[in-house]
């Protein structure tokens, strides 16, 4: 059987416009890449200052150099000295891991970012 929206495209009919949602990302957190450690079975670390906002553990990254995006990917790891933690606060100092990515330097900004769904 076919489905009507087919039948009616054929005959010339319009169909109705489907509505989608819109995606939003709110950037968050930026913090300054100061350090990176080789870790043993991890890979690279970024020791990071948090310089505005909160680093929260399941939010989207994006890595700047020369303010240029080199990497969009997701935070695997984010560490206050050896513990895992939530969120780190500005101010403070933090370990990012990043999923699938260790093409780390000194002087990189990583921005955390929210994405939101906006209704139509």
């Amino acid at each position: 059987m076919r489905s009507s929206s087919r039948r009616a495209s054929r005959r010339g009919e319009s169909r109705r416009p489907e509505q989608v949602a819109e995606t939003l990302r709110q950037v968050i957190t930026e913090a300054l890449l100061r350090k990176v450690f080789e870790i043993t079975k991890v890979g690279k670390v970024a020791g990071c200052m948090v310089t505005e906002g909160t680093v929260r553990r399941g939010a989207g990254v994006r890595l700047l150099r020369a303010g240029v995006v080199i990497h969009t990917g997701e935070l695997s790891q984010l560490k206050r000295f050896k513990d895992d933690v939530r969120e780190v606060a500005r101010g403070y100092e933090c370990g990012l891991s990043f999923a699938g990515f260790n093409d780390l330097k000194e002087g990189d900004v990583v921005e955390c970012y929210e994405t939101e769904m906006v209704p139509p």
